[in-house]
């Protein structure tokens, strides 16, 4: 059993909730045990950022220092969050005269301070280097059987947050599809941003983005994306239509994020499962 403080983000309990439905029986399969962070906030979602990075750091700061009251590391299923929580580790790690800053803040109004000792996670470094491809492997009941396109994101990589996985040509979610019984196809765009946080400001640039991702997935084969991000994921799906009638490119293909990917494999809501597979058949690859 591995413990971790757990982190859902900021839409896996809101517009993503069945990110939250499958993470629970996913981790109880897997013998990971998530422990809640009481009165955690928002991480800002690189959107709070833009007015104010100290607030970001601060709030970001705040939820890892409770994540350490505890001892644990912190884990989320968000790659942006994950980015986020990365970059405010790495700024209270190297700013001194900002570090001091944020934890005088913390220490008036919370009552804690981020010594760093508590590192993020996200569930996929979690899946492929503690858990183990081979016992995720012997633990399938239902091979995926699907040509998979594996989006990252830009968040997690980069120096720092990649975990032990390549930054720039990463393969964990691709060994993670092959040991989950899928085929995983490779593209070009697996780490380009499809501009999640600018959707409602700057929405035409966004969609094009999203487009571009998805049809170069498309183009090379894959019948189904997974999204390491909760963000990502609902420009990928929720906007895709869009995105496909603005460009006139291909981008109808069913998107679902990692912990349901993983979920499903391991037995979990069969029945959704099920209704994945004809999706995949009704588009098309």
């Amino acid at each position: 059993m591995v413990k971790f403080a757990y982190y859902p983000g900021n839409v896996a309990r809101a517009a993503s909730i069945e990110v939250e439905d499958c993470i629970q029986p996913l981790c109880s399969t897997l013998g990971i045990e998530l422990i809640e962070i009481p009165k955690a906030t928002s991480d800002g979602g690189n959107i709070l950022s833009q007015a104010s990075t100290i607030l970001q750091h601060t709030l970001v700061a705040r939820n890892m220092a409770l994540a350490e009251e505890k001892g644990l590391d912190l884990m989320t299923t968000c790659a942006t969050s994950h980015g986020i929580h990365c970059d405010t580790i790495d700024v209270m790690n190297n700013d001194i005269p900002l570090n001091s800053k944020i934890n005088s803040t913390l220490s008036q109004v919370s009552g804690v301070e981020f010594t760093g000792e508590s590192k993020s996670k996200h569930l996929l470094h979690v899946l492929v280097e503690e858990i183990g491809l081979d016992k995720i492997k012997s633990l399938v009941k239902n091979p995926l059987e699907l040509k998979v396109a594996g989006y990252y994101g830009p968040n997690m990589q980069k120096k720092g947050a990649s975990s032990e996985d390549q930054v720039f040509n990463p393969q964990y979610l691709e060994q993670l599809i092959t040991a989950l019984g899928g085929i995983p196809i490779d593209y070009d765009l697996k780490c380009q941003s499809v501009g999640a946080p600018s959707l409602l400001t700057n929405q035409s640039s966004t969609l094009r983005m999203t487009a571009a991702v998805l049809n170069d997935a498309k183009e090379n084969g894959a019948q189904l994306m997974v999204s390491a991000c909760t963000l990502s994921h609902s420009n990928l799906d929720t906007y895709q239509v869009k995105a496909g009638r603005i460009t006139g490119k291909d981008t109808s293909m069913p998107v679902i994020h990692l912990a349901e990917l993983v979920a499903f494999a391991l037995g979990h809501h069969r029945d959704r499962f099920a209704q994945l597979k004809t999706r995949v058949i009704v588009i098309g690859s």
